[in-house]
């Protein structure tokens, strides 16, 4: 029993650097920020870019958990890596807005094949009611470099007046990664049956629990997205503070949520994931509704730090509770769960359009409140 653990924990060290390059998607809140200075976008046009990086989870999430029948999750999850890499390299072949729309595009799709395959892939080496915490840790090491991002491309800026220099910093561990899993061998249970159709994936939404997590995980990423991109323009708006500093509150952010991630991974791996779930969800209501009103830097740190720790165990927790609602559905479930991310397209444009029309910020938070209200009633949905 204990070689067989070791022999799991080795293999799931590559996994882990695979959750780390997963982290990279989170780039586009602080990049969405530098490009809509340096082209000078509105704050509609510049919120196309996240969304870029989100539409894709639409699109691309279901086929996903198809294709992961057919040639497995290992290297399903190195495809995606490789896609990732190609998508770091292009801001240093032509920096425009068009290339940018291009690399953010093949950044959400690589991180699409990459959410879907991952935790069912953690599933094989990890069993029973660890899993959630095992998902959670990996959320961990995901918001590590969400939290470097930022602080990459100020310290960039400042010292060699380029912020794009996080790119080969996150492609280079992006090739470790891709490397490392591929020699990795991981072995994965058979598809029983045929390999399921479109229809039989979309099928399962008929399920209300399936549904209400694929909604669930919706409003997680669109807050998640939303606090990513708003929270420096909230300082910029009533602080009048310049970007470089402005960009700090996004670190903050996953400064809180990796903390979170990491608290949380402890913490379900010992208590109820509902009792969890509604401190979460509790927390990152408080800290929404608390930046509608907040005027002080400090505050606004507060606050952001509330909507990251609350949000840091949001996504594992509905996440797990889907893949064991259907224990022989995996991957479809976790396709339709990932599709969910799209909700990082939604909330960004609905919050970019209001924010312009009320000329507020305000109109990006009253968008983000709506997603907590949400998952406040989903509350009684968890089970264990």
């Amino acid at each position: 029993m204990n070689s067989t653990s070791k022999l799991n924990y080795a293999k799931l060290a590559p996994v882990m650097l695979a959750f780390f390059a997963m982290g990279f998607v989170d780039l586009v809140g602080i990049a969405t920020n530098y490009i809509k200075e340096d082209f000078l976008l509105s704050d509609s046009i510049a919120n196309l870019l996240p969304s870029m990086v989100f539409f894709w989870f639409l699109i691309f999430s279901v086929p996903t958990g198809m294709l992961m029948d057919r040639i497995g999750r290992r290297k399903t999850l190195v495809l995606s890596l490789v896609i990732t890499i190609i998508s770091l390299g292009l801001p240093y072949i032509a920096y425009s807005y068009v290339m940018m729309l291009i690399s953010f595009s093949l950044l959400g799709i690589g991180n699409t094949l990459m959410q879907v395959s991952i935790n069912p892939l953690v599933s094989n080496l990890i069993r029973g009611d660890r899993l959630a915490s095992t998902m959670t840790f990996g959320q961990f090491v995901k918001a590590i470099a969400s939290f470097m991002a930022p602080i990459i491309a100020a310290w960039a800026a400042l010292h060699f007046g380029d912020w794009k220099l996080l790119y080969p910093v996150f492609l280079v561990v992006a090739v470790i990664a891709s490397l490392w899993l591929g020699f990795t061998s991981i072995e994965e249970e058979k598809v029983q049956g045929k390999p399921s159709t479109f229809g039989q994936c979309f099928s399962l939404l008929g399920d209300r629990f399936v549904f209400l997590s694929f909604l669930g995980i919706m409003c997680h990423v669109g807050i998640d997205v939303g606090t990513n991109v708003t929270a420096p323009k909230i300082l910029i708006e009533r602080l009048s503070m310049d970007l470089s500093d402005a960009g700090y509150a996004t670190s903050i952010y996953f400064l809180f949520r990796t903390v979170g991630a990491l608290t949380g991974s402890v913490i379900l791996a010992k208590f109820s994931q509902k009792k969890f779930f509604v401190i979460s969800v509790l927390m990152l209501t408080i800290g929404i509704l608390g930046l509608t009103f907040a005027d002080s830097k400090l505050l606004i740190y507060a606050f952001v730090g509330l909507i990251g720790y609350g949000n840091s165990n949001v996504f594992s927790i509905v996440f797990a509770q889907a893949l064991l609602h259907k224990k022989d559905k995996k991957n479809e479930i976790s396709g339709l769960m990932i599709m969910g991310l799209f909700g990082g397209t939604i909330f960004p444009l609905l919050m970019g359009f209001t924010s312009d029309i009320m000329k507020s910020q305000l109109g990006a938070i009253l968008v983000m409140s709506l997603g907590a209200f949400y998952l406040l009633t989903f509350i009684k949905k968890i089970r264990y």
